[in-house]
C-alpha cells in the first residue's frame, strides 16, 4: 500500500531548505516505500496554517498531512487550534500514542499540545519542529498508518452497499424475523 503525505512546517524562522526536520520527515516517508506528494514551510499563524492544511486536505491526494512544529507551549504555537479549525473529527489516540512514546525518551513530551485530526479521508497529525522530536514520535505511531488510511478510504468495514446486500439476503432466509 502507497501512502501519500504532505508535509507541513509551520515557521516563522525556516524556509523549505533550512527545514532540516521536514526534511527528515520525508526521509523517513521514503524508507517506508511511501510517497511525500508535497512540502512546505508556513507562517506560525493560525490563518496561514489553516490554510495550507486545507489546501493540502482539498486539494491534493494526500492521505496523512503531517504537521511539524508549533504544538508546544510558546505563545507562537498555535497548530493544535489551526488544525482544529479545519477538522472535521479528532483522533486522540495517535496524539496520546505519541506522548507515551516519546515520555519514555524525555520528561518534556508532556508539554506537547500536538493533536491529530481527520478532514475527510485525510488524516493530519501534528508532529513537534525539532528533527529529534520529530522523528521519535513518528516512530511511536508509523505502525498504525496503513490501517488508519485503509479505514478512513472505507476499508475494513462494511459499505453500506454490502451491508444492505448482507441484510436483503438474510430477509430472504427468513432470518430477520
Amino acid at each position: 500500500m502507497t501512502i501519500k503525505f504532505a508535509i507541513i512546517t509551520c515557521s516563522d524562522t525556516r524556509a523549505l531548505e533550512t527545514d532540516e526536520a521536514g526534511a527528515k520527515l520525508e526521509e523517513l516517508i521514503a524508507a517506508e516505500g511511501w510517497e511525500c506528494i508535497r512540502r512546505v514551510v508556513e507562517k506560525d499563524e493560525r490563518p496561514f496554517i489553516a490554510g495550507a492544511l486545507l489546501d493540502a486536505c482539498d486539494h491534493t491526494d494526500a492521505d496523512v498531512v503531517l504537521t511539524c512544529g508549533g504544538s508546544g507551549l510558546s505563545l507562537r504555537d498555535v497548530t493544535p487550534e489551526a488544525t482544529r479549525d479545519v477538522a472535521d473529527r479528532e483522533v486522540p489516540g495517535i496524539a496520546e500514542a505519541m506522548r507515551v512514546h516519546s515520555l519514555k525518551i524525555t520528561p518534556y513530551a508532556m508539554l506537547s499540545r500536538a493533536i491529530c485530526a481527520q478532514r475527510g479521508r485525510t488524516l493530519i497529525i501534528n508532529l513537534p519542529g525539532s528533527t529529534k522530536a520529530a522523528t521519535e514520535n513518528w516512530e511511536g505511531i508509523v505502525a498504525a498508518l496503513p490501517h488508519a488510511v485503509k479505514m478512513m478510504a472505507g476499508g475494513g468495514h462494511d459499505t453500506q452497499k454490502s451491508l444492505s446486500e448482507k441484510l436483503s439476503a438474510a430477509a430472504a432466509r427468513g432470518e430477520l424475523g
